[in-house]
């Protein structure tokens, strides 16, 4: 009898990794933040030249900002990661049958008897780096964070920031040396129609892409960043039209 040919099984996955998240994080502010600002001064002032200033200011500001967020972030988890391993180190050596109990009480959450568990306990005992850092995974939740990772957060937001902010100033500076001409749209006018809707579209293709890669769906995930974005700049040109008016 022959032995029938298996195709391996492969599981795919996402992994939503430190760095994507930091991507998400800075993409989508960065889309957002300078987008409302652009479309809230078109609403006060008819200068693409002032825009584009006050647009890269921000940006400037905006990526500064939201990257030494990423750093102390990823510090503040490296830095209680390395308090809570210490505490678990000396734990396993001084409190031995409190440490044990707790195994036993995280395989219960599994339904995984007392019995069954134990040949796991021991082996885990024999292994003083294996049981501290189960410990830290099943007991606490916490996974070791990777070296620089704090530095690589930083950069990476910052750099997310400053890609997707200058997707809604483009417009602006493209026509921020047009000279206006009679009866043509002011250039400051045209280029928040252009930038609503290069900066929408980018919103809503990151949207789907994110809504792809984390399983949430690609339309829905879509048309909520692009709401977002919409929204946050219909308010803020809405806003600096009225305040102007009243001024």
């Amino acid at each position: 009898m022959h032995d029938i040919a298996r195709d391996p099984h492969h599981e795919h996955h996402f992994t939503s990794t430190e760095t994507v998240r930091d991507i998400v994080i800075g993409l989508s502010d960065g889309l957002t933040v300078p987008f409302a600002l652009a479309a809230g001064l078109s609403g006060a002032i008819a200068s693409t030249h002032i825009v584009v200033l006050a647009g890269l200011a921000e940006i400037a500001a905006g990526s500064i900002a939201m990257g030494l967020g990423g750093y102390l972030a990823a510090r503040g988890d490296a830095e209680h990661y390395a308090s809570e391993l210490a505490r678990e180190q000396d734990e396993v050596v001084t409190r031995p049958d409190d440490e044990a109990e707790e195994i036993y009480e995280i395989f219960a959450q599994y339904k995984v008897p007392r019995e069954a568990a134990k040949p796991v306990l021991e082996a885990l005992q024999q292994n003083h780096p294996a049981y501290v850092d189960f410990m830290m995974r099943f007991e606490l939740g916490l996974e070791a964070p990777a070296p620089n990772r704090a530095h690589r957060s930083a950069l990476t937001i910052a750099a997310a920031y400053i890609a997707g902010g200058f997707i809604p100033l483009l417009p602006y500076m493209l026509l921020q040396h047009v000279i206006p001409t009679p009866g043509a749209l002011p250039p400051v006018t045209l280029a928040l129609r252009l930038s609503v809707v290069i900066t929408l579209l980018a919103l809503a293709i990151f949207g789907a892409l994110k809504g792809r890669l984390l399983g949430t769906g690609t339309l829905r995930s879509a048309f909520q960043t692009a709401s977002i974005g919409g929204a946050a700049a219909a308010v803020a040109y809405t806003l600096a039209h009225l305040l102007n008016g009243h001024a």
